[in-house]
């Protein structure tokens, strides 16, 4: 299943998407994408019901209308850094023994079409293509990298934007360069692991302004969705929605020679294939 939430921020309805007009109204199932209904079972509880409308044509058509990030806000945003060994190459960093855990604030989550701003006081605003797992149960002490899968309850685009001076140069912090309000676009949908191949398989790309910036794919990872599940449950207890932020392909604007950073009235447009594609306008700080 492909998980949507649509409409007005602060007000979008959860649906599933059937095709790229035509989904089906799921808020009388669950009032939100959320702690509570991943929890609860999550998408094992709507399969049932969306099988049955749609074969009773009960769909609705998708009509202009705002789409939001595929989960409310989460309990919580992790991150993980230099996870793609082109990516490390570029930055001129070493590949890391084990992943670099970092956060971002829950509520730079937005929808994938929603304008990214630049925070006050930035000079390096910088864009990344990530692939995103959202849980799907409360998890902790993985006896096995095996045991990921039953964990997770999909996948989404997510842009990781960073602001690298923030990052790099303001004491060593990275959730400080990573936290400013609108910095993690996500969706448009969450789609469930049957729906995907496989996931250490999937081509990446970012495009600025129509320029091609970031060509990857999520088989040159380091860590691999589930050795990362599995290695963050020994360290904290992972709750139902929580988002995983896995790392980012060759490609941003701090690697190029010169480097490149994002301006107000920049697009960005991204995508992972199988699971949606994003267009952000770059606005300038409030």
């Amino acid at each position: 299943m492909y998980l949507m939430r649509i409409g007005a921020p602060g007000a979008e309805k959860p649906v599933v998407r059937v095709d790229d007009t035509r989904y089906i109204d799921v808020s009388d199932l669950t009032a939100d994408f959320d702690e509570k209904f991943f929890a609860a079972g999550g998408t094992a509880l709507l399969s049932g019901p969306v099988a049955e409308r749609i074969a009773a044509g009960q769909t609705g058509a998708f009509a202009g209308e705002r789409i939001g990030a595929p989960i409310a806000r989460p309990h919580q945003i992790l991150c993980i850094g230099l996870n793609y060994s082109d990516h490390a190459a570029e930055t001129g960093q070493a590949v890391p023994d084990e992943p670099i855990l970092f956060t971002k604030s829950p509520n730079t989550l937005i929808g994938p079409d929603d304008d990214v701003r630049i925070p006050r006081g930035s000079t390096k605003t910088d864009w990344e293509v990530e692939l995103g797992i959202v849980i799907g149960k409360r998890t902790s002490y993985l006896d096995a990298v095996e045991d990921a899968a039953d964990v997770i309850a999909g996948y989404c685009v997510v842009n990781d934007v960073s602001e690298r001076a923030f990052q790099m140069e303001r004491g060593g912090q990275w959730a400080k360069g990573k936290s400013a309000e609108t910095f993690n676009p996500a969706g448009p949908w969450l789609v469930t692991p049957d729906e995907i191949a496989d996931v250490n398989d999937l081509d990446m790309w970012l495009d600025v302004n129509g320029v091609r910036r970031q060509t990857g794919n999520t088989k040159t990872m380091i860590f691999d969705p589930y050795f990362i599940v599995h290695h963050l449950s020994q360290f904290m207890v992972l709750e139902p929605g929580d988002l995983i932020n896995t790392g980012t392909p060759p490609g941003v604007g701090m690697g190029h020679d010169p480097q490149i950073w994002l301006r107000p009235g920049d697009v960005m447009e991204l995508g992972i294939a199988g699971l949606g594609t994003q267009r952000q306008h770059v606005v300038g700080p409030r």
